[in-house]
């Protein structure tokens, strides 16, 4: 069973009379009344993230990581909850020095306060994190509507990358190995326009399981299909660079996830707001498909106008 089975099977009941728990059915909770939205992230090593060789990036990548579910519901994250599992390995006085300094950075550069959380031995590390921000309105799951416009934030694939050069997988120069690894580990996100959304996006979501396995949840529960332009992903020059040499390809290195972009839908209309948006706050915001009838197929579409057939949709959590 992928973690949606275990949802639909075993929990949705639970939340069925609170509505502010959306149904199971998205990144948050939300509570209209009282304007509270919470989210929450668990991080185990040799799942989500390979060892803890280096603490300092791996507690920055997995707390961005975090409220980037917030962020993309058009919510700052104003507070974070830490609880860790671990042994005297991984809970050293080095790393929890390493760890606290990091975490101060962190607070420092997106505005937010530790508020608690917990701590148990174990000999397997993880990390869970809860955020929370407060918000009038947030950007639900499953609202695209017919004929939008699929758009999505920066560029995709070099986290991707990044993890494999650190499984070492891939070989590359000094440069281009630093340059894709710190995109692994310190994704940019997008808190500028995170509250501009609202004005614009009809339903959102963060690509953390790769584009594909995170467009078809943003719409899961919707009879609505997509279409995606290949060659309107956006990608940086060096992923270019890889993708010229044969090293990895687009479709392959977009789907992988670990980006924590923001991906959106929003009606034709709304095409010229999300253009000054883009400009006036120096963010790259790309149209790369839209949402089509149920009656047609999703399909992905190559520079040749050729549909391409993807093998690997993402990363699935399954049991």
């Amino acid at each position: 069973m992928n973690e949606f089975e275990i949802i639909s099977r075993y929990f949705s009941k639970l939340s069925s009379k609170n509505h502010s728990a959306l149904n199971l059915n998205d990144d948050v909770f939300f509570d209209k009344s009282k304007k509270l939205v919470v989210s929450v992230d668990t991080y185990v090593e040799g799942t989500h993230f390979i060892n803890f060789r280096y603490p300092e990036l791996v507690i920055k990548k997995i707390l961005r990581s975090s409220i980037s579910d917030l962020i993309c519901k058009g919510v700052i994250p104003k507070y974070y909850f830490i609880s860790g599992s671990g042994d005297k390995r991984s809970f050293s006085r080095k790393n929890l020095k390493i760890i606290s300094k990091s975490l101060k950075k962190e607070q420092n550069k997106y505005s937010i306060f530790l508020g608690g959380g917990d701590t148990v031995y174990s000999k397997k590390l993880s990390f869970t994190i809860t955020s929370v921000g407060f918000s009038k309105k947030i950007i639900y799951r499953n609202n695209a509507k017919l004929h939008d416009d699929i758009y999505v934030t920066d560029n995709l694939g070099d986290s991707f990358i990044g993890l494999q050069v650190l499984k070492k997988k891939i070989s590359l120069n000094k440069d281009l190995s630093n340059y894709f690894i710190k995109k692994y580990f310190q994704p940019i996100l997008q808190v500028k326009i995170s509250k501009k959304l609202i004005s614009f996006a009809n339903t959102s979501i963060d690509i953390s399981d790769g584009l594909i396995a995170d467009l078809e949840k943003l719409i899961n529960k919707q009879k609505l299909t997509y279409k995606l332009f290949l060659e309107s992903i956006p990608i940086s020059k060096n992923l270019n660079k890889l993708i010229n040499l044969n090293i990895t390809k687009k479709l392959t290195s977009v789907s992988e996830g670990d980006d924590y972009q923001i991906l959106f839908t929003a009606s034709p209309s709304k095409s010229r707001i999300i253009s000054k948006t883009s400009k006036s706050l120096g963010i790259k915001i790309s149209k790369i498909g839209k949402i089509c009838a149920y009656n047609q197929k999703s399909e992905i579409i190559n520079e040749k106008n050729k549909k391409i057939a993807l093998k690997n949709k993402g990363y699935y959590h399954k049991f």
